[in-house]
């Protein structure tokens, strides 16, 4: 039988938040079910979603927020595997500050480098309205943060807390998930296109999930057939990633499903919040944006 050839973009660089997708094409899941993969790295701004809807790739990565945004502007694509079922976005701060919530963090007069148009920005920004932290842009990576003790930042808690630690900088970091904001996120997705080929996208998600239940139980070979790729992070860095979204990606739903699985209500609940911040304008049916395999 002929190999279906497919594409696969990530928003980002190979890390361990895509760890499975890279066991999948190791460990030849993707060839088992006849698809040759090829899996093209991102970085910051990499417009995953305008890819899938310009039908340049037959898959991406992409947010749940992404998601709901490209359906409101007429682009049919569709969520169909939701990697970190708890999001990992969170507010990093030092250990030294005491502060025990993000409530007691936006009632100081630090300062907090967040990008304010993220929507996790914006909602935090309208739960606490009074705040009298001081935001500033994140100028990238956490070189301030380092060098200024009243200094917090945005960051993925798999992520920036671990080179802070490295570089002997103990944080406290917060997931906004904990606050009620908890989009799927590390969303694979697809175009309206490649659904109609219902066998070949079955095929795919199982063999991403392979990938991901692999990769959850023996992170290690895939992390270093990943720090091949992306010079930038050390085998420590990778192993400690790995670990520390695990919780993030397991969860009692897909425990009692399956790696990936998205309910009606988490959809549901995410447009109702973008709406309440008008980033969505559009009363959009939250079973018309994903699709379980």
């Amino acid at each position: 039988m002929k190999m279906m050839l497919l594409v696969l973009a990530l928003n980002w660089k190979a890390e361990p938040q895509f760890g499975g997708f890279y066991a999948a094409q190791l460990n030849g899941e993707f060839k088992k079910r006849q698809l040759e993969v090829r899996i093209v790295e991102g970085g910051s701004g990499t417009p995953t979603v305008q890819m899938l809807g310009a039908g340049k790739v037959q898959f991406a990565i992409v947010s749940g927020e992404e998601i709901l945004i490209a359906r409101e502007r007429n682009s049919k694509i569709t969520a169909i595997f939701a990697v970190y079922q708890t999001n990992p976005q969170a507010i990093m701060t030092r250990e030294s500050l005491g502060f025990k919530s993000l409530k007691e963090v936006f009632a100081s007069e630090g300062v907090l480098a967040m990008q304010k148009g993220l929507s996790y920005a914006q909602f935090l920004l309208q739960k606490y309205p009074q705040s009298k932290l001081k935001i500033v842009p994140l100028s990238g990576g956490i070189s301030q943060f380092l060098i200024d003790s009243r200094y917090s930042q945005q960051c993925f808690a798999t992520s920036e807390p671990l080179l802070a630690k490295k570089a002997g900088v103990k944080t406290k970091t917060f997931l906004i998930s904990d606050e009620g904001f908890n989009p799927y996120t590390t969303v694979l997705a697809t175009s309206e296109e490649m659904l109609k080929n219902d066998k070949a996208t079955k095929a795919f998600v199982e063999a991403v999930r392979s990938g991901w239940k692999e990769y959850l139980k023996n992170p290690e070979p895939t992390n270093k057939f990943m720090a091949s790729l992306n010079k930038s992070m050390d085998a420590a860095t990778f192993a400690e990633s790995s670990a520390a979204q695990a919780p993030l990606i397991e969860s009692a739903e897909t425990e009692k499903n399956h790696l990936g699985y998205m309910t009606v209500e988490r959809w549901q609940s995410l447009i109702q919040q973008m709406r309440t911040l008008k980033l969505l304008k559009q009363d959009l049916q939250a079973q018309d944006v994903f699709r379980n395999y």
